[in-house]
């Protein structure tokens, strides 16, 4: 091993044996110094090595200590005064967001780590993740996202803010051969479906809509096999490995060979806990959401209703 040998995040967590998220929160602690490369952190292998070293010997730096607030101190391992923010989630608005955080927020470094809504929530509550999305639907109410906040940040102190609405429903082969329109299709004999990861947004949408439709999940083939993007479920279905994916519209107009047929519009949230040291980036990501130099880069990309952008849909 050289100097010149240096690990991405998600090389460090298959090292480590560990979530990417664990990996994101050992850099806010300092405890594996980090530094940036474009849009990626990187981690040189003699820091990875320091690392092992001090955990086998139970040694942790002081950067690990919590400060006053009880936080970590996430600046250590970065360039002097950055403070590096986890924001969680697959949807590309979450780039375009981390982008202009970057440029209006001096001092944030935005980390994105992709990962399920639900995984986002339970990270944000093991303190691993500082700004969550979400698109978790609640069959028995209709309602997204906020059922699940409510019961997972119980005691949290929290912000709720709309990012955008967009289309959910099944990824087909093209013209639809199985002429699949509604949730009680995926009760067809020999049907083959395309899944997602648990805890994703659009595995929990199956999940409900197969529960309420009163159809058992292991009566449909494919329920088992999981793909980790909404992209990937496309994939299948586009390569007549499946005959049906749940995910969202823009996936399917990537992807050749793959119609989409609309079920649900879905709201796609942002959380954010509002701790003293929190305050002045989330004016500013609230700043950003409203802003037309954002709004006008969603305006661009297809299938997303920026109706109510911005607004603030629960505060604790």
């Amino acid at each position: 091993m050289t100097n010149d040998v240096s690990y991405t995040t998600e090389e460090i967590a298959k090292l480590l044996k560990i979530s990417k998220l664990t990996v994101y929160d050992l850099i806010k602690k300092g405890e594996l110094p980090a530094y940036r490369v474009g849009k990626q952190m990187r981690i040189d292998a003699a820091e990875l090595e320091a690392y092992k070293a001090r955990a086998r010997e139970g040694r942790m730096p002081p950067a690990a200590a919590p400060g006053p607030s009880g936080s970590s101190r996430p600046e250590a391992g970065l360039s002097p005064g950055s403070r590096p923010l986890v924001i969680t989630g697959q949807d590309i608005s979450l780039d375009i967001l981390a982008k202009h955080l970057e440029k209006q927020a001096p001092g944030i470094r935005p980390l994105r780590s992709y990962v399920g809504s639900l995984d986002s929530l339970i990270s944000m509550y093991r303190g691993e993740s500082d700004i969550v999305s979400t698109h978790l639907l609640d069959g028995d109410t209709g309602e997204y996202n906020i059922p699940y906040i409510r019961k997972l940040l119980v005691g949290f102190p929290y912000i709720v803010v709309h990012l955008l609405t967009r289309n959910a429903g099944f990824y087909v082969p093209q013209g639809n051969p199985k002429g699949l329109r509604s949730w009680d299709d995926l009760a067809q004999p020999g049907l083959r479906i395309a899944n997602r990861e648990k805890g994703s947004g659009a595995r929990v949408l199956l999940d409900e809509q197969l529960r309420l439709h009163g159809i058992a999940p292991e009566s449909v083939a494919g329920y088992a096999a999981e793909e980790s993007s909404h992209m990937g479920v496309a994939g299948k279905v586009a390569t007549g490995e499946a005959d049906v994916g749940v995910g969202i519209e823009k996936a399917a107009s990537i992807v050749g060979g793959v119609d989409f047929v609309p079920l649900i519009r879905e709201r796609y949230d942002l959380v954010m806990l509002k701790k003293p040291d929190n305050r002045e980036w989330i004016e500013a990501v609230r700043r950003i959401l409203q802003s037309d130099a954002f709004l006008g880069e969603l305006r661009s990309i297809s299938g997303y209703d920026l109706t109510e952008t911005g607004k603030v849909l629960l505060e604790t």
